[in-house]
Parts: structure tokens; sequence; C-alpha cells
């Protein structure tokens, strides 16, 4: 996503299976790289997931 992905918007790399189109790519972005899921911020379910992410990025946001 040239600009960035935005808070809340799903990235377009994420196939049906929500496996992301990039990976192991040299065009997948550094931050992508960078993410390492944590139960912490991710939960236990997709749902969770969302949710706890949806947060951060209302708290983070500039």
């Amino acid at each position: 996503m040239p600009g960035g992905k935005p808070a809340g918007v799903r990235c377009v790399h994420l196939d049906e299976a929500n496996l992301c189109g990039l990976f192991g790519r040299p065009e997948r972005p550094a931050v992508c790289g960078r993410f390492d899921a944590d139960p912490e911020l991710c939960g236990d379910s997709r749902e969770q997931a969302l949710a706890l992410i949806a947060q951060w990025e209302i708290i983070t946001a500039a």
C-alpha cells in the first residue's frame, strides 16, 4: 500500500485465508517483517486479535 496502511483498513495483500501475498518477497514492507504475533497483542482468536489491534491503532494514531 503506497502510502502505508491506514488504521482499520484491511491490507490489500491479504488473501482469502488472511495470509500475506507478499510473504517472503522483497517488496514486503519492513514493518510487516518486524511484526511478531504475541498472545498479549493478538489474543486467542482472530476476533480478539482484530479487536486488540484496532485498540492499539487508535491509541498510537498520530
